[in-house]
Protein backbone atom coordinates (compact mmCIF):
# COMPACT_ATOMS: atom_id res chain seq x y z
CA UNK A 1 0.00 0.00 0.00
CA UNK A 2 2.75 2.69 -1.36
CA UNK A 3 1.63 6.44 -0.47
CA UNK A 4 -1.35 5.45 2.29
CA UNK A 5 -0.72 6.40 6.13
CA UNK A 6 -0.67 2.93 8.14
CA UNK A 7 -2.06 2.87 11.82
CA UNK A 8 -0.35 0.70 13.82
CA UNK A 9 -1.79 -2.02 16.36
CA UNK A 10 -0.38 -4.32 18.67
CA UNK A 11 -1.94 -7.86 20.14
CA UNK A 12 0.56 -10.02 21.76
CA UNK A 13 3.07 -10.28 19.97
CA UNK A 14 1.28 -9.61 16.40
CA UNK A 15 2.09 -6.40 14.99
CA UNK A 16 -0.50 -5.14 12.04
CA UNK A 17 -0.54 -2.37 9.85
CA UNK A 18 -4.01 -1.15 8.86
CA UNK A 19 -4.97 0.99 6.03
CA UNK A 20 -8.36 3.56 6.61
CA UNK A 21 -10.11 1.25 3.60
CA UNK A 22 -9.96 -2.22 5.92
CA UNK A 23 -11.75 -2.69 9.12
CA UNK A 24 -9.64 -2.28 11.62
CA UNK A 25 -9.60 -4.83 14.70
CA UNK A 26 -12.04 -3.81 17.99
CA UNK A 27 -13.72 -5.16 20.91
CA UNK A 28 -15.38 -8.04 18.94
CA UNK A 29 -12.06 -9.10 17.22
CA UNK A 30 -10.04 -8.95 20.34
CA UNK A 31 -12.72 -11.62 21.80
CA UNK A 32 -12.61 -13.87 18.81
CA UNK A 33 -8.71 -13.84 19.57
CA UNK A 34 -8.70 -14.53 23.33
CA UNK A 35 -10.58 -17.42 22.47
CA UNK A 36 -9.07 -18.85 19.36
CA UNK A 37 -8.22 -22.74 20.09
CA UNK A 38 -6.71 -24.73 17.30
CA UNK A 39 -5.03 -27.95 17.07
CA UNK A 40 -1.83 -28.58 14.80
CA UNK A 41 -3.56 -30.73 12.73
CA UNK A 42 -6.19 -28.58 12.35
CA UNK A 43 -6.93 -26.84 8.28
CA UNK A 44 -8.24 -23.62 9.25
CA UNK A 45 -10.62 -20.95 7.73
CA UNK A 46 -11.11 -17.23 8.28
CA UNK A 47 -13.48 -15.70 6.60
CA UNK A 48 -13.87 -11.83 6.37
CA UNK A 49 -10.05 -11.51 7.73
CA UNK A 50 -9.79 -7.61 7.68
CA UNK A 51 -6.18 -6.89 9.02
CA UNK A 52 -5.49 -10.17 9.34
CA UNK A 53 -5.34 -10.71 13.23
CA UNK A 54 -7.21 -13.74 13.42
CA UNK A 55 -5.62 -15.13 10.11
CA UNK A 56 -1.79 -14.72 11.57
CA UNK A 57 -2.98 -16.27 14.93
CA UNK A 58 -4.05 -19.60 13.68
CA UNK A 59 -0.76 -19.53 11.06
CA UNK A 60 1.25 -19.84 14.25
CA UNK A 61 -0.10 -23.15 15.19
CA UNK A 62 -2.45 -25.02 12.62
CA UNK A 63 -1.18 -26.88 9.57
CA UNK A 64 -3.08 -25.27 7.25
CA UNK A 65 -4.78 -21.87 7.44
CA UNK A 66 -6.72 -19.72 4.31
CA UNK A 67 -7.73 -16.13 4.61
CA UNK A 68 -10.76 -14.62 2.54
CA UNK A 69 -12.07 -11.20 2.16
CA UNK A 70 -14.27 -9.66 0.22
CA UNK A 71 -12.43 -6.77 0.10
CA UNK A 72 -8.94 -6.40 -1.99
CA UNK A 73 -7.32 -3.49 0.42
CA UNK A 74 -8.33 -5.96 3.66
CA UNK A 75 -6.43 -8.91 1.30
CA UNK A 76 -3.47 -6.60 1.17
CA UNK A 77 -3.07 -5.59 4.21
CA UNK A 78 -3.51 -9.10 4.83
CA UNK A 79 -0.46 -10.18 3.31
CA UNK A 80 1.46 -7.03 4.15
CA UNK A 81 0.85 -8.25 7.98
CA UNK A 82 1.75 -11.61 7.41
CA UNK A 83 4.94 -10.88 6.02
CA UNK A 84 5.23 -8.46 8.65
CA UNK A 85 4.79 -11.10 11.28
CA UNK A 86 7.23 -13.83 9.13
CA UNK A 87 4.04 -15.88 9.17
CA UNK A 88 3.78 -15.71 4.97
CA UNK A 89 4.93 -19.00 4.19
CA UNK A 90 1.98 -20.52 6.10
CA UNK A 91 -1.14 -18.22 4.97
CA UNK A 92 -2.72 -18.37 1.69
CA UNK A 93 -4.93 -15.10 1.08
CA UNK A 94 -7.79 -15.26 -1.07
CA UNK A 95 -9.83 -12.35 -2.62
CA UNK A 96 -13.49 -13.44 -2.49
CA UNK A 97 -17.31 -13.28 -1.11
CA UNK A 98 -17.62 -16.31 1.77
CA UNK A 99 -17.24 -19.07 1.05
CA UNK A 100 -17.40 -18.27 -3.38
CA UNK A 101 -13.49 -18.70 -3.47
CA UNK A 102 -13.88 -23.02 -2.67
CA UNK A 103 -14.64 -25.96 -4.37
CA UNK A 104 -17.87 -27.53 -3.44
CA UNK A 105 -17.11 -30.07 -0.82
CA UNK A 106 -13.87 -28.63 0.29
CA UNK A 107 -13.98 -28.56 4.38
CA UNK A 108 -12.06 -27.25 6.88
CA UNK A 109 -11.79 -28.61 10.69
CA UNK A 110 -12.02 -24.66 11.75
CA UNK A 111 -14.00 -21.88 10.21
CA UNK A 112 -13.89 -18.09 11.86
CA UNK A 113 -15.85 -15.40 11.06
CA UNK A 114 -16.72 -11.98 12.67
CA UNK A 115 -19.37 -11.01 10.20
CA UNK A 116 -21.03 -7.73 9.62
CA UNK A 117 -23.63 -7.74 11.90
CA UNK A 118 -25.12 -4.29 12.57
CA UNK A 119 -28.43 -3.58 10.80
CA UNK A 120 -28.27 -1.35 8.67
CA UNK A 121 -30.39 1.36 6.35
CA UNK A 122 -30.79 1.09 2.69
CA UNK A 123 -27.93 3.09 1.20
CA UNK A 124 -25.14 2.10 3.55
CA UNK A 125 -23.10 -0.68 3.38
CA UNK A 126 -21.93 0.71 -0.34
CA UNK A 127 -18.51 1.04 0.32
CA UNK A 128 -15.77 -1.58 1.60
CA UNK A 129 -15.33 -0.09 5.13
CA UNK A 130 -19.39 0.09 5.22
CA UNK A 131 -19.50 -3.85 4.00
CA UNK A 132 -17.19 -4.58 7.21
CA UNK A 133 -20.32 -3.77 9.74
CA UNK A 134 -23.13 -3.54 7.67
CA UNK A 135 -25.94 -6.31 8.04
CA UNK A 136 -28.60 -4.88 6.08
CA UNK A 137 -31.93 -4.38 8.19
CA UNK A 138 -31.85 -7.43 10.07
CA UNK A 139 -28.16 -7.42 10.50
CA UNK A 140 -28.52 -10.78 9.40
CA UNK A 141 -28.01 -10.99 6.27
CA UNK A 142 -24.50 -11.83 5.48
CA UNK A 143 -24.55 -14.34 8.63
CA UNK A 144 -27.45 -16.02 7.25
CA UNK A 145 -25.66 -16.36 4.07
CA UNK A 146 -23.02 -17.74 5.61
CA UNK A 147 -24.98 -20.77 7.51
CA UNK A 148 -26.86 -21.39 3.92
CA UNK A 149 -23.19 -22.96 3.12
CA UNK A 150 -21.16 -23.73 5.88
CA UNK A 151 -22.08 -27.35 6.51
CA UNK A 152 -20.65 -28.31 2.71
CA UNK A 153 -17.23 -26.70 3.87
CA UNK A 154 -16.83 -28.04 7.44
CA UNK A 155 -15.81 -31.91 8.01
CA UNK A 156 -18.21 -33.65 10.67
CA UNK A 157 -16.31 -32.64 14.28
CA UNK A 158 -15.32 -29.63 13.05
CA UNK A 159 -15.70 -26.29 14.51
CA UNK A 160 -16.70 -22.86 13.67
CA UNK A 161 -16.31 -19.83 16.38
CA UNK A 162 -18.94 -16.85 15.24
CA UNK A 163 -19.03 -13.44 16.49
CA UNK A 164 -22.80 -12.54 16.89
CA UNK A 165 -24.16 -9.27 18.49
CA UNK A 166 -27.96 -8.83 20.07
CA UNK A 167 -28.76 -6.42 18.00
CA UNK A 168 -29.33 -9.13 15.13
CA UNK A 169 -30.91 -11.74 17.85
CA UNK A 170 -28.07 -14.40 18.76
CA UNK A 171 -31.05 -17.13 19.44
CA UNK A 172 -32.00 -17.08 15.76
CA UNK A 173 -28.50 -18.01 14.86
CA UNK A 174 -28.25 -20.94 17.88
CA UNK A 175 -31.70 -22.78 16.52
CA UNK A 176 -30.72 -22.30 13.34
CA UNK A 177 -27.26 -23.89 13.39
CA UNK A 178 -28.88 -26.61 15.72
CA UNK A 179 -31.14 -27.35 12.82
CA UNK A 180 -28.07 -27.82 10.79
CA UNK A 181 -26.54 -30.44 12.88
CA UNK A 182 -24.46 -28.71 15.30
CA UNK A 183 -24.24 -28.45 19.16
CA UNK A 184 -23.74 -24.95 19.80
CA UNK A 185 -22.55 -22.96 23.49
CA UNK A 186 -21.79 -19.31 24.32
CA UNK A 187 -17.91 -19.26 24.64
CA UNK A 188 -17.62 -15.75 25.68
CA UNK A 189 -19.26 -12.33 25.77
CA UNK A 190 -19.11 -8.75 26.19
CA UNK A 191 -21.70 -6.13 27.44
CA UNK A 192 -22.06 -2.66 26.15
CA UNK A 193 -24.54 0.00 27.27
CA UNK A 194 -26.53 -0.83 23.86
CA UNK A 195 -25.62 -4.19 22.99
CA UNK A 196 -23.97 -7.61 23.57
CA UNK A 197 -21.29 -9.32 21.62
CA UNK A 198 -21.08 -13.11 21.71
CA UNK A 199 -18.76 -15.75 20.59
CA UNK A 200 -20.36 -18.68 20.05
CA UNK A 201 -18.59 -22.16 19.16
CA UNK A 202 -20.58 -24.48 16.29
CA UNK A 203 -19.27 -27.98 16.70
CA UNK A 204 -21.12 -30.34 13.48
CA UNK A 205 -21.56 -33.61 14.79
CA UNK A 206 -24.27 -34.67 11.82
CA UNK A 207 -25.43 -33.53 8.55
CA UNK A 208 -29.05 -32.59 8.66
Amino acid sequence: MPGTELKKVDFGDVTLLIDEGVYEPAEDTFLLARNLHVKPEDAALDIGTGSGLIAILLAKKAKEVVATDINPSSVRCTLLNAKLNQIDEHLEVICGNLFAPFRKGEKFDLVTFNPPYLPSEEGEGDSWIERGWSGGPSGRVVTDRFMDELDEHLRVGGRVLLIQSSLMGVDETVNRLGSLGFAVQVVDKMRFFYEDIVLLEAILHRKP
